[in-house]
């Protein structure tokens, strides 16, 4: 399932994939520590996430669980950045992220290893 996530309910994405299934109070209590954001607002965003798809809501107690993985939001991301940025290429994405940067040879070989594994 491919979505757009705003950084809200990216945050209650990240406490439901970091937690697993949990009851909408406990999504709250948690976020409110993280984030200061209160009963309302959270209850907010976690209704939006299941508009879209990205959450179930299960009864009795508005249990909460993720129906998209973090790995679907980060490809999705990603494709967009890519997409948007870069013309849809990969190539001047990894150009622009590899410029100046210092990588060790431990990351360079296993970059090299995920470029050779794609052939």
């Amino acid at each position: 399932m491919i979505m757009k996530l705003f950084d809200s309910e990216r945050k209650v994405m990240e406490v439901l994939w970091r937690e697993g299934e949990l009851p909408a109070g406990q999504i709250v209590k948690i976020l409110k520590e993280e984030t200061s954001w209160n009963r309302n607002t959270t209850y907010t965003v976690i209704k939006k996430c299941v508009e879209k798809g990205a959450v179930r809501r299960e009864e009795p107690g508005f249990i909460c669980s993720a129906l998209i993985s973090r790995q679907e939001v980060q490809n999705y991301e990603t494709e967009e950045l890519i997409d948007k940025m870069f013309d849809g290429s990969k190539e001047k994405f990894f150009a622009a992220f590899l410029d100046g940067q210092k990588l060790s040879k431990q990351e360079i070989n296993q970059l090299k290893k995920m470029v050779n594994e794609l052939s």
